[in-house]
């Protein structure tokens, strides 16, 4: 292995992009942060900002050592979501108690990039190709985050061979469960305008909540299908409904609701939309609906890449992980366009939590699993 003066602290560079508040869509001092612990271990860093409010601007980090051979990719996010109101400490000044550090992002995922980068350092560099695909927009829209990246590594010719998301799938134990897909995601926005008026005078009005109503309800019956080999069932939930009529006099002027739709590999979004468009225009043929995909359903199939990342977890942690599909949505619906990808981090228990808190044995023993699996990933010549 190349000498390195110092190798990375894992738990000092937790706490430092820990302190780097990044709410998203992220930016600035985070990404100065991670470039600067970059740069020492031969990484050619690349940062740049796409996009306009109010989804944007988002700031992007693009990190690649080596040229050749094979090429693996670690992948994960900087932004982090709102703390929230009563934290024991401030969920930007990282605090150490009982064996814990606690923060915001300390799970999901400012942890596990620190565990990475501290993974790389032990690495020789001239094993192969190594990047960091890095965003600050995870947490949010993921509209100018990682598919921007995904653009600029196509203008530069990048294509790994297998890349690793940094999530945090552990559930009770690190190494317990690893992702090999997960279910893609939909949200339809209905608006059903109607005619406001007197309700004593009905035959003047057109009332919109009965054709939402009678809409949601056939919407509601649907069985998308009872799962496949590696997803669960699919389902449909409304999720908001709304008149906004305070008078208990008055027939409203429109009705809305909002629908959540996960569906698994049996499924696609467009096909799903379309579905739910037609319902609502047979019972409100003037009804507006809006429907944005927010990934595709997404598998990588147990193979040679998650049976290496299973028995680099095993040699250190003396566990086979459960291989799994459960859980929301992450950018790897993104990135498994590109080559197989998994995801693999930190115990889950505290994300988006009050007092979010990583134990700091496991991003020790995170650095150690990283390292192994990012060695075997250069070695080995199955997908």
């Amino acid at each position: 292995m190349d000498a390195v003066t110092t190798l990375p602290d894992v738990v000092a560079l937790t706490k430092a992009l820990i302190a780097a508040e990044s709410i998203t869509p992220a930016r600035g001092p985070v990404f100065e942060v991670l470039e600067a612990a970059l740069v020492p271990l031969g990484f050619a860093v690349e940062r740049f900002v796409v996009g306009e409010a109010p989804d944007g601007p988002v700031e992007n980090l693009l990190a690649v050592r080596g040229a050749g051979g094979r090429h693996f990719a670690f992948a994960g996010h900087l932004d982090v979501v709102p703390p929230g109101e009563g934290w024991a400490s401030d969920a930007f000044e990282p605090e150490e108690r009982g064996g814990l550090l606690y923060g915001r992002g300390a799970v999901d995922m400012k942890g596990a990039i620190a565990a990475f980068v501290a993974a790389a350092a032990r690495v020789p560099r001239n094993a192969g190709t190594i990047s960091l695909i890095i965003t600050g927009d995870e947490e949010g829209p993921a509209i100018y985050g990682t598919r921007a990246l995904i653009e600029r590594m196509a203008a530069r010719g990048l294509k790994p061979d297998l890349c690793l998301v940094g999530e945090p799938t552990s559930v009770s134990r690190l190494g317990d469960t690893i992702k090999i897909g997960r279910r893609g995601s939909v949200n339809v926005w209905i608006e059903v305008p109607g005619r406001q008026g007197h309700v004593a005078y009905p035959q003047l009005a057109d009332n919109p909540i009965p054709k939402l109503v009678a809409a949601l309800a056939e919407i509601d019956a649907i069985v998308l299908d009872q799962g496949s080999d590696w997803f669960q069932p699919s389902n449909i939930e409304v999720t908001d409904i709304t008149v906004g009529n305070p008078a208990t006099n008055v027939i409203p002027a429109k009705a809305t609701a909002r629908l959540s739709i996960r569906f698994n590999d049996l499924q696609r979004g467009d096909d799903l939309a379309a579905r739910i468009e037609s319902i609502v225009k047979r019972h409100a043929p003037d009804a507006t609906v809006v429907a944005r995909v927010s990934g595709e359903a997404f598998l990588t199939e147990p193979g040679a890449f998650s049976a290496l990342i299973s028995e680099a977890i095993e040699a250190h942690q003396g566990i086979a992980p459960e291989l799994s599909t459960t859980g929301g949505t992450s950018d790897a619906r993104f990135l498994s366009k590109l080559c197989p990808t998994v995801e693999f981090g930190l115990p889950n228990g505290t994300m988006h939590k009050l007092d979010e808190a990583v134990a700091i044995d496991d991003l020790h023993r995170l650095v150690d699993i990283y390292a192994d699996i990012a060695r075997r990933a250069l070695t080995t010549t199955a997908p």
